[in-house]
């Protein structure tokens, strides 16, 4: 069972401004009938001031609530003060929604901005969407670039994607998208990190030890890297010295365990 605040209950039960405004400056809708929500917000407009709102919706107690408080919010206010105005304001107004609701307040953002739109004319409005970012989760006002900036700081699975922003944590509509970024851009990150592992493993081979080996007219190839076993090949005197076990313990595997992964495990190939 959800748990609802008391200013929720408030406007569900006694919402403020039901109805239409005859002959409404900006028109605006969000929602569909077979999503189950549906709100349409009516806007009166003076001198770029919103001088009277009204709604008409179909849906939960929380789409009634969100869309009631949202016109307390709005009346009285500039055209740029309520530009700014949050899904997150709204919920933040009503002193929280359920996760599972946040997408009410949602689609009272979203019929906003289209009255909005509306009332500027879709080529008119002052503010350009053509650089806006792609939001993926609405409840939150999370965008793309927000998630893969989470994977990039070591964001792995859905949940630990929620804990650094919330992404995917309310209606759940996002999910299959965030999804979608986490298979793209941790599969890259591990391809990246797992190249530049090699390189290192490389790096210290072909100079630290090479040249050490090489003062007895020795060498040393790197032939496969699998996780962190490290597969190479002696080479000139090295190849039939009878202490190259010792010298790959002693020796090669400890440089790489200072200077690359203190888990290396180096396994020579005949």
């Amino acid at each position: 069972m959800w748990e609802y605040s008391d200013k929720v209950k408030e406007h569900y039960k006694n919402p403020k401004n039901v109805g239409s405004i005859e002959n409404a400056d900006a028109i605006g809708e969000a929602g569909a009938l077979a999503c189950g929500d549906k709100l349409k917000i009516y806007l009166k407009i003076d001198n770029g001031i919103i001088t009277d709102a009204k709604f008409q919706t179909f849906g939960c107690g929380s789409a009634v609530a969100s869309s009631s408080i949202l016109t307390e919010m709005i009346i009285g206010k500039s055209i740029d003060e309520v530009r700014k105005i949050t899904n997150k304001d709204i919920a933040d107004e009503l002193d929280g929604l359920p996760p599972e609701k946040m997408h009410c307040s949602v689609m009272g953002h979203e019929a906003l901005e289209d009255a909005l739109k509306n009332y500027f004319g879709e080529n008119q409005t002052p503010h350009n969407n053509d650089n806006k970012e792609k939001i993926i989760c609405n409840c939150f006002g999370v965008s793309e670039s927000d998630i893969i900036k989470a994977i990039k700081n070591g964001a792995k699975t859905l949940d630990e994607i929620k804990e650094i922003n919330y992404a995917g944590g309310g209606c759940a509509r996002c999910i299959p998208n965030i999804k979608m970024l986490l298979d793209r851009y941790v599969k890259k990150d591990t391809e990246v990190n797992s190249v530049q592992f090699i390189l290192k493993i490389n790096k210290v081979l072909e100079t630290d030890v090479a040249h050490e080996l090489g003062k007895d007219s020795g060498g040393i190839e790197l032939v496969n890297v699998e996780d962190k076993d490290v597969y190479v090949k002696l080479t000139g005197t090295c190849s039939s010295c009878k202490n190259a076990a010792l010298t790959l313990k002693n020796f090669v595997e400890k440089q790489l365990r200072e200077h690359v992964d203190e888990q290396i495990n180096v396994i020579e190939v005949k």
